[in-house]
């Protein structure tokens, strides 16, 4: 073990963080830097010209070079300082005082990219985490499950990300079982989600924690059928959010189709939903589900066909799965020209008719349609090509918030997930852009001129075909 991650364990089992001393910041008066140069600068006057003007620049260089190093080390110093406070505050008795500190976390988490600071101390951070869930307020759990996830999201895929899931899965399903506060169990689902998706190995992984949250979903699938009340709007499609972002990892491996008879069948009723979040977040599982084949099985390649060796459990799995695709091809097409009624929220609404528009259209052409997301002039574009890595994009938008920016910037675990590109045009001479706009400007005529002619199809009634 090394010796740096030996002495992270032994903090954590002592129960109390180290408190850092905190230096005195560099004075920026009297002496000092400022101060000994002003000193130099009199020297300089008595002298005459011993010194030229070379000299002088030199010299206010060399003084505005220390300045910034001794500002940068004190601010880095300073931030250091707080964070190791927030530390020992997760030790506190008093709830308040750790929900204090947690906030501060997530805050500092959410704003930076923290791989340094973390390298030495997950351990001791996972294990308080953890407590606070199975101890703390709801406001305390909240808190510590979204820290839980942004711990998971700095460190990235490597074997720390590894041994926070394993570390976290056990209390993380145990709590959805235990707990009926909505508020905690969309946190929960929301990191449950995040820590598996970056530390599971192998499919049993994951299969684990897509288990656990379908059970939420649909408790029927559950042990506790009976004890089961209706799950609120809100938890339910975080839920089935959360689950769809887990999802989109198994294409790496082949699966049983007679596994998803269930789950197609669920969400497909969910599409008639009273909330319209619950149907836009089916909506997405479903995408998956097509762009994956589990809706086309004789399409697929991640679907493993053979395992139904028996030729009646064959046709029967092809059948069923094509009735669903066209019952589910007929609601996405209602759900795509919905009409709103008074009071309807049109942003709700219009993403709704976006969406299954889309699926409709993917599901004709085969075509996934991209997002492009500029990040900045200078850190160029993230890009969304397929209907997993549009999921990925949303659930990472929605878990990370206001940090999303930062993250995708600075975090290479994102710049993995996505087609990351620099922005070509920052560099482009003024020609060059003209050159680069007229190119875009073709391209989105091509888009649209193939979208008017999808909609004249539409209006003809060739785009749902019902499958024999």
């Amino acid at each position: 073990m090394p010796v740096a991650k030996a002495v992270e364990r032994k903090r954590a089992k002592r129960g109390r963080g180290v408190r850092v001393v905190e230096c005195a910041p560099l004075s920026r008066k009297g002496k000092g830097f400022d101060g000994d140069l002003d000193h130099a600068g009199q020297r300089r006057k008595a002298g005459g010209d011993q010194f030229d003007s070379s000299d002088a620049d030199s010299v206010s260089s060399i003084s505005t070079g220390l300045l910034e190093l001794a500002n940068d080390t004190e601010c880095l110093n300073s931030q250091e300082f707080e964070l190791e406070k927030y530390i020992d505050d997760l030790y506190e008795k008093r709830g308040s005082t750790r929900e204090k500190a947690l906030s501060g976390l997530v805050d500092a988490f959410e704003g930076h990219v923290l791989l340094k600071f973390v390298e030495n101390k997950f351990i001791t951070l996972l294990n308080q985490y953890i407590n606070s869930i199975k101890r703390g307020s709801t406001k305390e759990a909240c808190l510590a499950s979204r820290a839980i996830g942004l711990l998971a999201i700095t460190v990235g895929a490597e074997n720390n990300a590894h041994e926070i899931m394993e570390e976290s899965v056990s209390h993380l399903s145990q709590a959805l079982i235990s707990g009926s506060d909505a508020r905690k169990k969309s946190s929960v689902l929301d990191c449950l989600a995040v820590v598996t998706f970056i530390g599971a190995i192998d499919l049993a992984e994951t299969e684990i924690s897509l288990k656990a949250m379908w059970q939420v979903i649909y408790p029927k699938s559950g042990p506790n059928v009976g004890l089961v009340k209706k799950l609120p709007s809100t938890v339910l499609a975080v839920a089935i959010s959360a689950w769809s972002f887990l999802l989109t990892t198994i294409s790496d491996w082949r699966i049983n189709p007679d596994n998803w008879k269930e789950s197609v069948a669920f969400l497909s009723t969910l599409l008639e939903d009273n909330d319209r979040s619950v149907r836009v977040a089916a909506g997405e599982a479903i995408a998956l589900f097509f762009e994956l084949g589990i809706l086309d099985l004789h399409r697929s390649d991640h679907i493993d066909i053979d395992n139904l060796n028996h030729e009646v459990l064959k046709h029967g799995m092809l059948t069923y799965m094509q009735s669903m695709k066209a019952k589910i091809l007929a609601k996405a097409n209602d759900l795509s020209v919905e009409a709103g009624g008074k009071g309807t929220d049109k942003k709700n609404l219009n993403d709704q008719r976006d969406l299954f528009q889309k699926i409709l259209d993917y599901v004709q052409t085969g075509e996934c349609p991209e997002i492009s997301l500029k990040i900045s002039s200078k850190h160029g574009l993230l890009r969304a090509s397929t209907w997993t890595q549009t999921i990925r994009l949303n659930f990472l938008k929605r878990f990370l918030g206001r940090g999303f920016l930062k993250h995708a910037q600075d975090n290479e675990l994102l710049h993995d997930l996505f087609n990351f590109e620099q922005d070509k045009t920052v560099s482009l001479s003024s020609i060059e852009k003209k050159i680069s706009r007229s190119e875009g400007d073709k391209g989105r005529t091509q888009k649209m001129k193939k979208d008017r002619k999808l909609a004249q199809e539409r209006k003809r009634g060739h785009l749902i075909t019902q499958e024999e």
